[in-house]
């Protein structure tokens, strides 16, 4: 079967267009980013429900739940304080606000909260939060949106009652009253922190919780959730607890069990 020279000259032309493609596509992709590049991102998940975060917004409740135990508060102080942060500032730390407000709380300097430095330390933030909650009376048993609007004295303070179902999911993971709750990954190398990151994790740990040891699996976990929230900044590629052991890793779920990590303290590496 013969072809005429028209088509063999057409498919000679196609050829050298699929091969010049080819080769154009793979230089434009080895040259630019890939457009699946995963992103640092973490999920709760409990029992009452999941919620995405991104690790900013993670950390910072983390931190919140840390102080919160430090202080020895009800895990409702707790479900205040998210209420309170996600309406304020979507549980980031920003430096700007209405008027002089700055962080997760949108708290004034000019209304006695302290420096605006200071509030930009959610450590601090947190605290001040807190020692104005505990002077409200019955703060545990009224309506949310009223023991948050005790505090903060805002012009819209009923919106905070929106968002007490969210508060109570990242409640009972970040203060550790569900295991394994907190996932998060970010993209990195397989390879453990270094000495100096786990240390620095543990001591900035240690300004929002206190003492670090391990008095009950319920500290563990909270300590563990707080340490995965924090994974992505001190480059934590694990985090092992009590028989499970969180790894980085997109392909994983998150917190795989059946490990030999320790009860008595939070491993990482």
């Amino acid at each position: 079967m013969r072809f005429s020279r028209g088509v063999i000259t057409i498919a000679i032309i196609v050829i050298v267009l699929a091969v010049a493609i080819s080769v154009g596509l793979y230089h434009l992709l080895k040259r630019t980013p890939k457009l699946a590049e995963r992103h640092p991102y973490c999920v709760v998940n409990t029992p009452g429900g999941v919620r995405n975060l991104d690790p900013e917004q993670a950390q910072i409740s983390a931190t919140i739940a840390a102080v919160a135990a430090r202080r020895r508060l009800p895990e409702r102080a707790v479900v205040i304080a998210y209420a309170t942060a996600i309406q304020e500032s979507k549980l980031y730390n920003i430096a700007f606000g209405d008027r002089d407000s700055v962080g997760v709380f949108q708290q004034r300097p000019s209304q006695g909260w302290g420096r605006k430095k200071q509030l930009m330390d959610p450590v601090y933030a947190t605290n001040r939060f807190f020692a104005a909650l505990v002077k409200v009376k019955n703060y545990r048993k009224i309506p949310l949106a009223e023991a948050a609007q005790a505090v903060q004295r805002s012009a819209g303070g009923y919106a905070y009652a929106a968002h007490e179902e969210e508060a109570k999911i990242l409640a009972a993971a970040f203060t550790g009253r569900v295991p394994q709750a907190v996932h998060c990954w970010y993209p990195a190398t397989k390879t453990p922190a270094p000495t100096s990151r786990t240390s620095a994790a543990r001591k900035q740990l240690a300004r929002a919780l206190g003492s670090t040891a391990i008095t009950t699996k319920r500290r563990g976990w909270l300590v563990a959730a707080w340490s995965v929230a924090h994974a992505e900044k001190y480059g934590l590629n694990r985090v092992g607890y009590n028989g499970a052991t969180w790894v980085n890793d997109y392909e994983r779920d998150g917190w795989q069990t059946g490990g030999k990590a320790s009860a008595r303290r939070v491993d990482l590496s």
